[in-house]
């Protein structure tokens, strides 16, 4: 496969596609090669349309915005399924492993179906020089068509203009919000991240956006005035839902004009998965029959979906762990608040890993002060060239309750040991999270014949 480099696409960040450890069917498809940012949607165009548009099969829901679109992308993709409409989730980066990326009504593809689709595939992929990301939007495509799957929600790899992912025409197109991330791609302001994010809203497609910022508001609203796209603003907060958080569910209250007032229920924990909850309600309403869900199969939707790696909680071993993949301070905030919210068996115990190119700067300390005692450390899978400086970033946070332990392994070991009967917080990259729980035996899909670590 000469000539096709893994490296990043007009679709996604280089951490997701340099590394490949941990994940040996990864490997195999998409060997090693190098890499590159190559921006641009003339690629995956020309791919597409020699492989017959299979995304033109197909009736489409696109989710951009800077955190928060796995969540999104996963209530609304559960509610469409909940109401008999076979739905495809396509997102970015996998957790644990590379088929966690393409889901038909919550389930992965197969082994043995990436396999096929890869080898079928693989000339036209090379022939039109595909990056990684854009070779990996190509197949979730074409798996979707095979599937015959009604509706597909897409989510945005990276910004959005130039992103892969942006050849859809969708029904509905949501920015769930703006915050500073990528900012070597995106631009250094807000502003010209948004910008780059607003890329996706075309003409006749109603955009819905949770922002609360009033300029980057009134940004993406003079897009949708200049494209000619309806635009429709959640602005929810704690108070005007009635958050309520527990460790294994959030609550919240929401008025709508379809189903009424409804109080709606999640597994997924924090007052930003209830604005994630309620950004995902007014997409979903926004919905034309015969995709517009029941009120029940709306509830019933919202209150089954999972998703890993998002303050995810679990309980053994007689301790308490939190997973959590907060890559960027907005989401190490909201990390921090759910933290505070809960009444956690104390000592609370941090595990992180950054990747280098993040600000950890502004990670760190709203993380700190919710813990007892931080272990920095590295990851097996993060690409060399984005790894941290844990001791440069203990130097600089001069905290007394800091410690380095590079050995991933044994800084598992370590934390297990500080925390006695209390919690475990494990954070920082997708990477951290991912390899934490591959180790631990908790990975999404892991086949429950296979013995489990976490004893």
């Amino acid at each position: 496969m000469s000539g096709w480099s893994p490296g990043d696409s007009a679709g996604s960040s280089l951490s997701q596609f340099e590394s490949v450890v941990g994940d040996p069917l990864l490997e195999e498809l998409f060997p090693r090669l190098a890499h590159g940012v190559h921006w641009g949607l003339e690629r995956i165009e020309a791919f597409l349309g020699a492989t017959g548009d299979p995304h033109r099969s197909y009736r489409s829901i696109h989710v951009g915005g800077t955190n928060g679109k796995g969540s999104v992308g996963s209530m609304v993709s559960t509610v469409l399924s909940r109401g008999n409409h076979s739905v495809g989730l396509y997102t970015s980066p996998h957790l644990c492993a590379f088929r966690e990326r393409f889901q038909v009504d919550g389930v992965p593809i197969t082994d043995n179906e990436l396999r096929a689709l890869v080898l079928e595939l693989r000339s036209e992929i090379a022939r039109h020089e595909l990056t990684f990301f854009e070779a990996a939007t190509g197949l979730a495509f074409h798996y979707f068509q095979r599937r015959a799957v009604e509706v597909a929600v897409i989510e945005v790899g990276l910004g959005g203009r130039l992103d892969a992912t942006n050849v859809i025409d969708p029904l509905l197109t949501t920015i769930t919000n703006i915050a500073q991330d990528h900012s070597e791609y995106l631009g250094e302001t807000l502003p010209e991240i948004a910008r780059e994010k607003a890329g996706i809203i075309k003409p006749g497609v109603p955009l819905i956006t949770a922002e609360n910022d009033d300029e980057i508001l009134g940004l993406l609203e003079a897009t949708c005035v200049q494209v000619g796209a309806p635009f429709i603003s959640v602005r929810p907060d704690s108070e005007s839902l009635d958050v309520e958080i527990q460790e294994d569910h959030t609550t919240f209250t929401i008025a709508t004009a379809t189903w009424g007032v409804l109080r709606v229920r999640t597994r997924l924990v924090g007052e930003h998965q209830a604005i994630n909850g309620a950004l995902s309600v007014t997409m979903l309403e926004q919905l034309p029959p015969p995709l517009l869900p029941s009120r029940e199969d709306l509830l019933e939707g919202i209150a089954d979906v999972r998703w890993p790696g998002r303050a995810q909680v679990e309980h053994f071993g007689g301790q308490t762990w939190i997973f959590d993949i907060a890559h960027n301070t907005a989401g190490a905030q909201a990390l921090a608040s759910v933290l505070e919210r809960l009444d956690l068996p104390r000592p609370v115990v941090l595990l992180t890993a950054v990747l280098g190119d993040k600000d950890w700067r502004s990670m760190l300390p709203p993380l700190f002060r919710e813990a007892d005692h931080v272990v920095l450390t590295q990851t097996p899978s993060a690409p060399l060239k984005r790894r941290w400086d844990p001791a440069k970033a203990a130097r600089e946070a001069a905290s007394p309750v800091a410690e380095i332990c590079l050995d991933f392994e044994k800084a598992l070991a370590r934390v297990r040991d500080l925390a006695g009967s209390g919690t475990i917080v494990v954070t920082g990259s997708t990477h951290t999270v991912g390899d934490a729980l591959r180790d631990l035996g908790l990975a999404p899909f892991l086949d429950m014949d296979a013995p489990a670590r976490r004893s």
